[in-house]
């Protein structure tokens, strides 16, 4: 393969490494803001009402963020009715035709998650509860990590495509 595609996939893969340790450190966050809101509850009779929808942010942070890792480490869940028995350049032809829906979709993913990430910006959209916190660094999280998610798809196929021609990237 071409050395900027290698060069794309390396750096693509050092980001999303990043990204996915950062969402690893947000899940204790959650474990934190949920055990105070417990013992504060449990212990001094004060109820936290912001634990439960800040818990909701960082696990929408979590997920988005966590996605590309995900991805990048073979973790999501695949139906393999006859996947396995295929070579291992078939399989990645395969895969590389799958990944051109998944990049559509998440074009279009990326286009609606800024265009609300816009929204929430410009007029400072809250949410409707007791608490009413802003809700664009959610929507800045939402969108930085479907677009981490595109670049690792985009890897993906360069990776399979190099695979499917017998030359993989390693």
């Amino acid at each position: 393969m071409p050395k900027p595609i290698v060069f794309f996939v390396r750096w693509v893969d050092r980001i999303n490494l990043y990204a996915g340790r950062l969402a690893m450190v947000i899940f204790f966050a959650m474990a934190a803001i949920m055990l105070w809101s417990t013992v504060s509850r449990a212990v001094f009779g004060v109820s936290v009402n912001w634990s439960l929808e800040m818990t909701q942010f960082l696990l929408s942070a979590f997920y988005l963020l966590g996605g590309a890792y995900s991805l990048q480490h073979g973790s999501h869940v695949r139906m393999d009715l006859f996947y396995s028995r295929l070579s291992l350049r078939r399989r990645a032809g395969l895969d590389a035709v799958t990944l051109l829906a998944v990049i559509f979709f998440l074009g279009v993913l990326l286009w609606g998650g800024i265009s609300s990430t816009q929204y929430a910006i410009q007029y400072n959209q809250k949410n409707y509860s007791a608490w009413s916190p802003v809700l664009w660094p959610v929507k800045v999280a939402m969108t930085i990590g479907i677009f981490l998610m595109l670049l690792q798809v985009i890897a993906q196929l360069f990776r399979d495509v190099a695979q499917a021609m017998d030359r993989p990237i390693t």
